[in-house]
């Protein structure tokens, strides 16, 4: 899933995603340079379920 300052939506995205029916995956995020509290959220999540994988980048854009 890319993210890019979605701080506003991002808690209620992730608890949607991690609370489906469907438990065996591996979420991969990617943090395309966010300047707003997305990092911050993004990491809270991924320390509490080991089935995120969360990698940052500078801000490159969604083709990235």
């Amino acid at each position: 899933m890319p993210v890019y300052n979605a701080e506003k939506y991002l808690e209620e995205s992730l608890t949607g995603i991690l609370n489906q029916s469907f438990k065996t995956f591996e979420f991969l995020i990617m943090d395309d340079g966010s300047n707003d509290k997305s990092v911050e959220i993004l990491k809270k999540y991924a320390q509490k379920d080991r089935r995120i994988q969360l990698f940052h980048q500078d801000n490159k854009g969604i083709s990235e």
